[in-house]
Order: structure tokens, then C-alpha cells, then sequence
């Protein structure tokens, strides 16, 4: 049996972008079949809803409060529901899994983590990260950067993006050997494309889910057919031209635009 699981989503109460509650989100996905959501708020990196001028152990407190509720309804209604987050460093994303309340509220300095820093100080804490949407471009960006020393995998499929991106992003993955997943990035609830993984077993708490992403186990994409391919003969402008971070976080323009 199969069991469908969200990997990229938002709450009003986390993302100030957010246009649903954590109650409403968990309904939408319950009506929809899911098995399960992770819960992925912007942390203060982005686009938190979290006032940053509250003390550190509030904001975290405030931060919970869309996965709490979305937990709180996912238990009553048959629902799992987990907590991951969304961190932006530079424009280029990250999504979180494995990180506590507790770990949060006793380690102030990830607000303020470079690249290098998150990845080594996630894997201490027994969490994994992916990079978000890696190959989109939106206006208050000024590049693409593929962060692919400082990541477990990719998300090589997003339903807030143009086909192009996650088409690019595919081709990117397979070829660097990458873990790929797929999310809804869904902010609003109802009347959104809703994407995810498939796995064959249920999860029983956010740690499972690390391991299968740390083992690199395949996962299955829940995306409409034909995503992964480009719909119109792509055209890479100079805004939409990839940059890779070295090790040291250091800019260098792709050895490639991954269109072909």
C-alpha cells in the first residue's frame, strides 16, 4: 500500500505568504488522500509571519504554532502531520527536517547559519536538508545558485513553479547523482496543485522520513505526467544562467544550463 506524503507546504500562523491555517491545510490534504504533510513555515531567514523583534525563545514558540495546529486537527481527523522549515540564505532555499522545538529554542545562532554551517549543524542534530526549487527565478531574486555541496538532495519538482524550472532541476539531479523529491509548495490550501512523495512504508515520525532521504532510498514523485520534460523549447536569459557555490560558498558560473 502506498502511502502519499507532503513535503513543501505553509501556514499563515509561520509565512507571512501564508493565506491558510494549519487546521485549514491539514483538512485540505486529509480530503485529498494524503497520508501525511510536513509542515515547512519560512523561517527567519524569509518570509517568517514571526515579528523579529520578539525574544528568541517566543519567536520559536510563534513560529510552531501553524504545525501545532495543523497537528492538533491532523490527529483528530486521521492525518500525520510533521514539522520541517523553509530557510533562505541568499535567495537560494532550503527545506529542514529533523530539527525540535527544544533544539530551536537552545541554538539562537541558526538564524544566522551560512550554507556550510546549516548542513554540518543539521546533520549533529540528526536532521537532513534539501535544497528548495533550485532552478527558480523569481523577481526579488537576482540569481539562480545550486547549492550542491550544502544539501541531501533537491527538490526537482514544485508546483509553484514554471515547468522549465523543475524540467531544469531534473536533468541537474540525475546527472549529479542527486536524492529528488517533489512538493506543493502550497500556501493557500484548496485550489492548488498538490505534489509530493510516495513511499512504501508509513512514517511514524519526522526521523523516518531523515532516514530515508540520509540512506538516499528512491522515492516516487506524486507530480502530474509530463512535468519533468520542457513544455515549449527552453530560453535561458542572463537572470535564468545557473551559478554553483564551491565549498566555500564561492560563485561560479554552471558548466551548463541543463535544457537538453
Amino acid at each position: 500500500m502506498p502511502f502519499l506524503y507532503e513535503t513543501h507546504m505553509h501556514t499563515c500562523q509561520g509565512s507571512a505568504c501564508g493565506r491558510a491555517t494549519g487546521r485549514e491545510q491539514a483538512r485540505v490534504y486529509r480530503d485529498a488522500g494524503y497520508t501525511g504533510i510536513i509542515i515547512t513555515d519560512h523561517f527567519f531567514g524569509g518570509n517568517t509571519a514571526v515579528d523579529r523583534r520578539l525574544p528568541w525563545e517566543e519567536r520559536i514558540d510563534l513560529f510552531w504554532r501553524g504545525y501545532e495546529e495543523a497537528k492538533e486537527e491532523g490527529d483528530r481527523i486521521g492525518l500525520d502531520v510533521f514539522f520541517g522549515l523553509e530557510q533562505n540564505i541568499h535567495f537560494d532555499e532550503y527545506l529542514i527536517y529533523g530539527l525540535t522545538k527544544e533544539y530551536m529554542k537552545a541554538h539562537p545562532e541558526m538564524e544566522h547559519w551560512n550554507r556550510r554551517s546549516q548542513l554540518e549543524e543539521v546533520h549533529k542534530a540528526g536532521g537532513c536538508v534539501i535544497q528548495a526549487h533550485p532552478f527558480r527565478m523569481r523577481d526579488y531574486m537576482d540569481r539562480i545558485r545550486l547549492g550542491l555541496h550544502f544539501c541531501d538532495g533537491i527538490e526537482v519538482a514544485n508546483a509553484g513553479n514554471d515547468q522549465m524550472d523543475d524540467a531544469r532541476a531534473w536533468r541537474y539531479g540525475r546527472e549529479k547523482g542527486l536524492l529528488m523529491t517533489a512538493g506543493s509548495d502550497n500556501h493557500c490550501g484548496a485550489n492548488w496543485p498538490l505534489y509530493g512523495v510516495v513511499l512504501e512504508k508509513r512514517l511514524t515520525n519526522i526521523e523516518d522520513y531523515v532516514k530515508i532521504i540520509m540512506k538516499k532510498s528512491s522515492v516516487q514523485l506524486h507530480i502530474p505526467e509530463g512535468r519533468l520534460e520542457f513544455a515549449d523549447p527552453p530560453v535561458i536569459d542572463e537572470r535564468h544562467k545557473a551559478l554553483m557555490l564551491d565549498e566555500q560558498e564561492r560563485e561560479h558560473p554552471a558548466e551548463k544550463e541543463w535544457i537538453e
